[in-house]
């Protein structure tokens, strides 16, 4: 056969994927050792049917002639001894003989079942038997006992011919039985040298087998993939431009096709993702001048607009205190107006510096008892919890890792509006629960106050999201916004619970470690300054 003729099988085989491969292989394998599994069962089974046919047939048979053959010879001996001597002891030896003689004779039939030669052989054996009991022992066991019987004697010394008769009969019942035995064992030697010969030449294919396969999976797949392996290790390395160099099998080939592929795409990405750090870094530094300027304007927003600010708040509060009621009511109405929106504008920065404050300026974390934060919290609101007749309740409080100003400003933020958002007419009652779910504890404020429509469950986490009016309840509208980023800074998260009707319930969660956050534990130079006016 040409090259040229080989090539359209070799291009065939070349086609051939990992699977279809295992497949073969595993087919092959499994029909070889199909195979000599079926005839090591065979040999296992002959083995074992001439062992049994040799221990369970042929020894106890010629064990049960021999046997036989004792039998004889005690009657025999019984009635020559009785016929000569006329001692009824004689005959002890005669009947335990024939009850031995029908044991041996009975399990013979039953061994030699199915041997036609050695059922004739004991028939042969029990005729001669027959021939002998009826014309000599017979007769001479049923002479009376006594004196010794000369007719007796006679009969016994007559029976002599008889009996060798019979014990030729039995010589050739032996000999046939012990050449069975011999053949038997001979085949059983034979059939076991044969049985080990078969076990070798399967351990001798296994191991062959196993070497193949060894071989052809390293040639086929392990050798390919190892190429394929310490190519992509090149790749990860750095060396992008090193080519896959696709081998083995037709899906492994496949594999490293679309490896190449992807580092070719990769290498694309790669020069098109240089461009976007460059165009990233521009961002960033263009984002990192936005926050040092936003850091200024907090500097601002605490120093320079808070000095005007407490100046408008102070000199509007002195002439409402000097010129109120001197001037007509319009005048006392404006003066009201100027004061409330000077100390909203004031209330509503240091709001908004606080807000900006969270996750930005902090101490360090450190451990905190939240049952002292809390008690903290219940004696600052006091006035407030005094002059509803409140009722506050909670469960015991976890020690954490947190912030303690930001701890706080949550509670006293989430107690407060419990408090303030109470329905008219009615006590608040306000129940503080806390419950430990895995690496997280869940709280919940529950109050029975106004509620929070569901709705609006969402919108009041937005910052200046107001749902009344500043007339009918006072505040900023940055409370819960600042709660939400308190308890996200602290891995967390909070929201309104749309299953509770009777009121409010806010849950959220905080982490036991609140996670790094890379931020300085430092304070920044802006201090929030409250002012208080002077007469």
């Amino acid at each position: 056969m040409t090259g040229d003729e080989r090539l359209p099988h070799a291009r065939g085989l070349s086609k051939w994927t990992t699977r279809r491969w295992l497949r073969v292989g595993v087919a092959v394998s499994l029909t070889v050792l199909g195979l000599l599994g079926a005839m090591g069962a065979w040999v296992l089974g002959r083995t074992a049917t001439i062992s049994d046919d040799l221990v369970d047939v042929k020894s106890p048979a010629l064990t049960s002639s021999i046997r036989l053959e004792s039998a004889l010879l005690n009657q025999e001996t019984g009635i020559r001894g009785y016929g000569i001597t006329g001692t009824p002891d004689f005959l002890d030896p005669y009947r335990q003989g024939l009850a031995d003689q029908r044991t041996n004779t009975a399990r013979l039939a039953e061994l030699l079942r199915g041997d036609a030669a050695g059922l004739r052989d004991l028939r042969t054996v029990q005729d001669e038997i027959r021939t002998w009991q009826e014309k000599i022992a017979r007769p001479v066991a049923a002479s009376p006992p006594g004196s010794p019987s000369p007719e007796a004697g006679e009969r016994a010394a007559a029976g002599k011919k008889d009996f060798d008769r019979l014990r030729a009969a039995m010589t050739a019942q032996q000999d046939r039985l012990r050449d069975d035995r011999t053949r038997t064992r001979d085949d059983l030697a034979s059939t076991m040298r044969l049985r080990n010969w078969v076990f070798a030449t399967i351990a001798l294919l296994i191991i062959a087998l196993a070497g193949i396969v060894f071989e052809a999976l390293r040639r086929g797949i392990t050798a390919p993939l190892e190429q394929l392996g310490s190519d992509a290790r090149t790749i990860a390395d750095g060396d992008f431009g090193h080519p896959i160099t696709p081998t083995g099998p037709a899906d492994l080939r496949r594999l490293g096709g679309e490896i190449e592929f992807m580092r070719r795409r990769l290498v694309r990405e790669l020069d098109f993702s240089e461009e976007s750090r460059l165009r990233l870094d521009a961002q960033s530094a263009d984002l990192k001048r936005s926050n040092a300027e936003l850091e200024q304007f907090a500097y601002v927003a605490s120093h320079d607009l808070q000095e005007p600010l407490r100046k408008v708040s102070s000199f509007t509060q002195l002439l409402q205190r000097r010129y109120g009621g001197r001037l007509d009511d319009r005048a006392d109405q404006y003066i009201d107006f100027a004061v409330d929106g000077a100390n909203r504008m004031q209330t509503l920065i240091n709001d908004l510096l606080d807000f900006s404050r969270v996750g930005r300026v902090h101490r360090a974390h450190q451990s905190v008892d939240l049952d002292g934060v809390m008690k903290r919290t219940l004696s600052a609101l006091s006035v407030g919890i005094e002059e509803s007749d409140a009722v506050i309740t909670r469960d015991e409080l976890p020690t954490l890792v947190a912030d303690p100003t930001q701890m706080s400003m949550l509670w006293q933020n989430l107690i407060g509006n419990a408090v303030k958002f109470r329905r008219p007419g009615e006590a608040p009652a306000i129940h503080v629960s806390a419950e430990q779910d895995g690496s997280l504890w869940k709280f919940a404020v529950t109050d029975n106050g106004i509620g929070i429509d569901p709705e609006y469950a969402e919108q009041v986490f937005v910052i200046f999201q107001r749902l009344h009016t500043k007339d009918t309840y006072k505040g900023s509208g940055i409370g819960l916004a600042m709660c939400k980023k308190i308890v996200e800074f602290h891995g967390g998260t909070i929201f309104v619970d749309p299953e509770y009707t009777d009121g409010t319930r806010i849950t959220f969660t905080l982490a036991s470690e609140p996670p790094a956050t890379g931020l300085p534990s430092t304070e920044s130079a802006e201090t929030r300054t409250d002012t208080v006016p002077t007469s």
